[in-house]
């Protein structure tokens, strides 16, 4: 086996992703609750097409690492035989309230702080208080209390290939490749569907979270390392194999800064992705001149962003993940506890925004 790549290279390619994700998010507005939005306010399903145009060019890309011998989806957080479903439905429903609260998922969020957005200044420090205090602090006190205990155990992992192989049917590589193709196929069907913007959106997002799983999964995969006899995984917060996601990295981001001189706090493949979708974002605005500061309208709109912020860090942690993390990368994997997320935060953010419409036309 070929020797793992040092932790600096694995964390600048995790910059350069996070960079790639910035600016293509800038120049297509590929965003999850405007995909919804755009739904639910004016029945416009091109955003929406975009999304599932990436969930389906990751499953098609991870489904040709794994064939290939590049990448296990049973590294990944995302396919263990616990399924933790009250987390992933409560967190997923939080989460999908916040980003329609905040304006933006937690991508959403950092590609508008790069383009010069105050309120998504904001939105990260509380998303980074809310997903910190749920991974340590006094929201994880109640996630272990009344959510983390009720969980489904499987005789086998939880992804789909993993259920078709314990009936005895056709399984591995091959059904994310059709379940990919198939949903491909689907989102591009209308008409109206098949335009470029969409296609290449919705294909780079996907493609640079097939990036990320080659990057961590293989580049940086140690079979077995020389301290722990067991396997790792090069720069990565969890110890598993990362794609991209942006909710536990502001945590760990805050950390960073918050105890800089602490020698065990260390710069991880997730908040090297942070600082690139801040940094890509803000390249392109810079290069297309489009860079504009952006405050707040009142302090109702203020405290609807740090609530939303607060929500999307509670929600993001509980649930594994956020849009980008569950919604394209987990789903990747065709995980259950994905699909339930996924669910969940498209839920969420499609009863938060009924109610902020019901709210405009009682007002």
């Amino acid at each position: 086996m070929e020797a793992a790549l040092p932790a600096p290279a694995i964390l600048a390619l995790g910059f350069m992703l996070g960079g790639g994700f910035g600016a293509l998010s800038s120049r297509t507005h590929f965003c999850t609750m405007g995909a919804v939005a755009d739904i639910v306010a004016f029945g416009d399903w091109s955003r929406m097409r975009m999304w599932l145009a990436a969930i389906a060019t990751a499953m098609l890309g991870t489904a040709l690492l794994q064939a290939a011998g590049l990448f296990d989806p049973a590294h990944s957080l995302y396919a263990g035989a616990r399924v933790p479903w009250l987390s992933h439905a409560v967190g997923g429903l939080c989460f999908g309230a916040g980003m329609t609260l905040a304006s933006g998922c937690a991508g959403k969020t950092l590609v508008r702080l790069g383009g010069g957005s105050l309120k998504a200044l904001v939105v990260a420090t509380f998303l980074a208080i809310g997903a910190s205090m749920t991974l340590r602090g006094l929201f994880a006190a109640w996630r272990s209390s009344w959510l983390d205990p009720h969980v489904l155990v499987l005789d086998h992992a939880q992804t789909l290939p993993a259920f078709l192989a314990a009936a005895d049917l056709p399984s591995g590589a091959l059904v994310g490749l059709v379940a990919g193709l198939a949903l491909l196929i689907a989102s591009l069907a209308p008409a109206g569907a098949r335009r470029a913007d969409i296609l290449w959106s919705g294909a780079g997002v996907g493609l640079l979270c097939v990036a990320a799983w080659y990057v961590t999964g293989h580049l940086g995969y140690v079979a077995e390392d020389p301290q722990t006899l067991e396997e790792a995984f090069i720069a990565t917060s969890s110890g598993r194999a990362e794609s991209l996601s942006f909710v536990a990295p502001h945590a760990y981001t805050l950390d960073l800064l918050l105890l800089w001189t602490d020698r065990s706090r260390v710069l991880s493949f997730g908040v090297a992705t942070l600082g690139g979708v801040i940094a890509g974002a803000l390249l392109y605005r810079l290069a297309t001149r489009s860079l504009r500061l952006e405050s707040f309208a009142d302090p109702a709109d203020l405290l609807r962003h740090v609530a939303g912020g607060l929500l999307m860090g509670f929600g993001g942690v509980t649930a594994l993940g956020c849009s980008i993390g569950q919604g394209v990368g987990g789903l990747s994997t065709l995980s259950l506890g994905a699909l339930i997320t996924t669910a969940a935060i498209i839920a969420g953010a499609t009863a938060t925004l009924r109610l902020q419409l019901w709210h405009l036309q009682r007002s």
